[in-house]
This record gives structure tokens, sequence and C-alpha cells, in this order.
């Protein structure tokens, strides 16, 4: 893309959640929420963004996407754990955040994030630098959806490198890992951040790619199972596993953590979080049931393709 800046970032990003919520609607039948916001000149962020909710669809329990772009006097440590040297430097952020979670535990939740960073050191040049993926959460796995998802993701970055695929998805299962059980959170994906290597043009060429293909990446799973009949056991386990996500979000993911540590609007920031979740101590699943081959055949790092 020609004449790329942090403008046209901008305006692509807005774009983007745009088409998938138009998508999302048009799969679930149902208006999500827009809550356009602006934060207070009295806050320690200064900037806005739009929030976009669907609760209660026919399709998706909970769908939230969300676009920001502020800026702040000092960037938080959740932000420069590979940049000591621009610790506290003032910053722009920008990006659009989604997670998804279908009602029919057949469908697998997703998560998808693309976001450009510039730190503005006093006396120096802005460094900016791109992030983002997407992975897949299944409740009940099945192996054509895992590698239709990888796939697309694969292809997404043929164009900027053989090596960025191998390289992304191994992140991604590096990033997405519940260290305190030692467990994946799902069958992975593509993850990357701190990412300019490309320069500015190019890398923004590679975001914009990650973003264009989520929909061919998502929406043919969801159709694929979004019918499959299902009862109260599923709902069940799908509600237990839902409490590694909120697991997961809270203690280890450096988005929110980032959010909520530079004065984000906490509101949009938890848009994540399931509708319902449950907790029990140490359940186990039955031995060759569709509950224990996710964790033997899903929640374990593997090639897909």
């Amino acid at each position: 893309m020609s004449g790329a800046s942090p403008d046209a970032a901008g305006e692509y990003l807005r774009g983007l959640q745009q088409r998938i919520m138009t998508a999302v609607e048009e799969a679930d039948g149902k208006s999500c929420t827009r809550d356009g916001w602006t934060k207070e000149p009295h806050e320690p962020l200064q900037g806005s963004g739009l929030t976009c909710i669907l609760e209660g669809g026919a399709l998706f329990e909970r769908a939230g996407c969300g676009f920001s772009q502020v800026s702040g006097p000092k960037l938080p440590p959740s932000a420069t754990q590979h940049r000591p040297e621009l610790a506290g430097a003032p910053f722009e952020a920008m990006g659009v955040s989604l997670v998804f979670h279908p009602r029919n535990p057949y469908v697998p939740t997703v998560h998808m994030n693309v976001r450009m960073l510039a730190a503005l050191p006093e006396g120096g040049e802005p460094v900016c630098w791109f992030g983002g993926g997407m992975d897949l959460t299944p409740y009940y796995g099945f192996e054509e959806d895992a590698r239709h998802f990888h796939g697309v993701c694969r292809d997404a970055l043929v164009p900027f490198g053989d090596d960025k695929y191998p390289r992304f998805k191994t992140w991604c299962d590096d990033y997405f890992h519940l260290r305190h059980r030692n467990e994946q959170r799902g069958v992975g994906g593509i993850f990357f951040d701190d990412f300019s290597e490309l320069g500015f043009e190019r890398s923004f060429d590679m975001l914009r790619s990650v973003g264009d293909a989520f929909l061919p990446a998502y929406l043919p799973i969801v159709q694929r199972r979004r019918d499959t009949p299902y009862g109260e056991r599923e709902r069940e386990f799908q509600l237990y596993r839902r409490g590694r996500y909120v697991e997961f979000n809270l203690v280890w993911d450096r988005g929110t953590h980032f959010g909520l540590q530079s004065g984000g609007r906490t509101e949009s920031i938890l848009l994540s979080m399931p509708p319902l979740a449950s907790w029990a101590y140490r359940q186990a699943p039955a031995p060759g049931s569709p509950e224990a081959r996710l964790y033997t055949d899903f929640l374990v790092r593997r090639e897909w393709l």
C-alpha cells in the first residue's frame, strides 16, 4: 500500500471493524449495539473509539468487536517489555480487537486483534510497530476446522516471507498458553507483536492481510457447525471451558493488561469476557469421550498443515 501512514492505518482499522460486524449481523440475524465513546479531558488517556457488541443472539451469545485510537503520556510496562529504551515515552495506539462467543458448543470461540503502536520519545523520531493475530478455541474439536483456520492464516502471510507462518504459529502457541495449568487455550493460529522488520509500509500491508483473512478463516467453520444438535452435557462443558478463557484474559493477556494499566475504557477492554462461564474442582472427562479428545488431540501443540 503506497503512502502508508498512521492516518491510513486508522482508516483501515475502522473499515475492518464495520466489515466484520456487518458479517456477524448477517450471520446471526440480530443487530449489534454500536457505542461510540470519547475519553474525558481529565482521564489519563485521550482519544476515542467505537465498541460494537451483539448479545443474546441466535448464533452468538456474545460477539464484541472494538476499535480504539488513543494517546497517553507514558507507555505502560506491558508495552515495553521488549523495548526498555522506550519505557515511559508518550504514545499513540490504535487497533481492532474482537472475541466471539457462539451459543452452540460445537462452534468455536475466536479471537482476533490487529493494532499499531507509536512511541514518541522526547527528542527522538517516532517508533512504530504492529501486532496482532487470531486464534481458535474449540470446545469440541474437529481437525478439518483447525486445518482450515491455519490454512487461511498461512496463506495471508505467504506474500511476506515463508518464515512468517511458522514463526507466528509458534509464537501463538507460546503466547496462548495457560502457564498456571500447563495447558493450551485452543488450537492456536498466528500471533505477532512488536513487528516492524519489513518497514512501516510493508509491515502495515502484512497487518491488513491478517485482518482481511479473519472472516474467511472463521465464518466457514461457523456455518459448518452452527446447526449441530447439542444438549445439557455439551453446554455444561462449554461453560466450564469458557472459565479457562476468562483465566487467560485476566491473568496473562498483555492486551488486557495494557488497556487497564494505561487507563483505558474498562467496558471495552473486557468485552472479551463470555456472558456465562463456570468452574468446577478437578473436573475430568470420561476416557474416550469427545470432551477427553479435546485435551488429548486439540489442546496440544501440533502442526495442523
